[in-house]
Order: C-alpha cells, then structure tokens, then sequence
C-alpha cells in the first residue's frame, strides 16, 4: 500500500489574480509527440509541425476541473471542462467548428493571470455539448457556445509560456 504523505501547508495568498480566460489552443490529438512535465509543469512538447489553433476569447469562456475520488474504489480523476464561448456567428467559425465538434483534441487554456494549463494531455478531449445562438434582444449574445470535456488522471499541468508560443500557429478566422 503506497502512502502518500502531506509536504506542506499554505498560507493565505495575496490578492493579486483575476478570473477568466484570454485564449484557448485546439491541438488535433495525438500530435504532441513526447511531453516533459516537470514539477507539475510542461517544459517540452517534442512535435515539431504540429500545429496548434489560436481562439481569442472574453467574457464568459473558463476552465473548471471537478474532482472525483473514491474511497471505496481507490481511485480518483479529474473531469476537465473547457467552456469555449465564441461571438458573431460567421460561416467560417461555423465550418470549422463543425471539425471540432466532431473530433478529439488536447486544450491549452491562457487564464488572465499569464498562466498556461494542459487539458486532456493524456486521454484527449472531446465536445461534449453546446449551443450556436443567435440571441433574442439587441444586447443578447450572438454566437457559439462549446463545452469540451476531458476526464484525467491528473490535474490539467501547468505549461511553461514558451511551449506556448513556439508551437501557436498564426491561422485564425479574421473578425
């Protein structure tokens, strides 16, 4: 039986952060090749062409990760949802996420704290719902709504920012 031990405790942190969300990667899955995880950090993706999707975002898109453990089973994950909200609903968006929506990917979410986290690094992650609305008012929302859905083994990584940048690709549906 294998122990596993506290380290270390926690002090109240500054109130220095903010929620949300600034972009998210989509990465056809299975195209990273080796990953390095470091102290809970991804240093290095060794797939070199692989190219990772660039979506802006504001607003209402997050990350949540929901954990499930049992005690009577031994065994515990982590239900990684993306919530991808997209604004103005286009043909081009439409066509391309008809790709996403029906395949399977890794997600690399930038929070607005300057943080990158992995999700679905090791099982891929799948749509799983969504909405495409174009809103009833004048001030309503007009646009896609995707949720992406992982279940891991372990907490979505950190990722090192310069794993980010080196892989992103600069193709983007223009506004």
């Amino acid at each position: 039986m294998s122990i596993c031990l506290l380290s270390s405790g926690r002090k109240l942190p500054c109130k220095d952060v903010v929620g949300g969300v600034s972009k998210i990667f989509l990465v056809n899955y299975g195209t990273l090749g080796t990953v390095t995880i470091s102290a809970g950090t991804v240093t290095a993706i060794s797939a070199s062409g692989t190219t990772w999707y660039e979506y802006d975002v504001k607003g209402t898109s997050n990350l949540s990760q929901a954990i499930t453990s049992s005690t009577d089973n031994g065994t515990t994950f982590y239900a990684q949802t993306v919530t991808l909200v997209l604004t103005k609903i286009d043909v081009a968006t439409q066509v391309e996420l008809e790709n996403v929506i029906k395949g399977r990917m890794h997600v690399f979410v930038a929070d607005n704290n300057g943080n990158y986290f992995a999700v679905g690094l090791t099982r891929g992650a799948e749509v799983t719902g969504g909405t495409i609305a174009t809103g009833t008012a004048l001030g309503d929302m007009n646009g896609f709504t995707l949720t992406i859905l992982a279940e891991e083994p372990a907490m979505a990584p950190f990722v090192a920012a310069g794993v980010v940048t080196a892989h992103t690709s600069t193709t983007q549906i223009g506004a």
